[in-house]
């Protein structure tokens, strides 16, 4: 990435003002991304967080920087790791099957047998409704 952006940016200031600028654009987006996930509105992280909405909403728009005080409380208000603030958007599939991942690490077998049991079913009705409308669909 670096190389990417020292290729457009030949003077090594352009290029510490250009990954400043993306950092704050990914850290916006994360904050935004986790908090919306948590069903938080900014007023409420913002009040766990001791600082005004105006601030968080600059912080989300990219507008302000946050101390490194700041950032290890919106982590822990965020339920993530410091280091997820930066890390850039994944696909969403990658991000479902993180979450899954880490649920399933704190769940039993039994309880995981016992969603397999229940869903299978549904699904199977689901799939036989889908081959159906698309048999009748096809003789039309």
């Amino acid at each position: 990435m670096a190389v990417y952006i020292a290729y457009y940016c030949p003077h090594e200031e352009d290029l510490v003002n250009k990954n400043e600028k993306e950092c704050r654009a990914v850290l916006s987006r994360n904050i935004k991304r986790f908090r919306s996930r948590l069903g938080l509105s900014q007023l409420h992280l913002a009040l766990e967080l001791g600082i005004s909405t105006t601030f968080l909403s600059d912080i989300e728009t990219g507008k302000k920087w946050v101390s490194a005080q700041t950032l290890a409380h919106l982590a822990k208000a965020l339920k993530i790791e410091i280091w997820e603030l930066f890390k850039p958007e994944q696909n969403i599939r990658d991000d479902v099957s993180a979450a899954v991942a880490r649920y399933l690490d704190d769940v039993d077998e039994t309880f995981i047998k016992n969603i397999e049991d229940a869903v299978r079913p549904a699904i199977k009705r689901s799939l036989i409704k889908m081959r159906k409308y698309y048999n009748n669909k096809s003789k039309k």
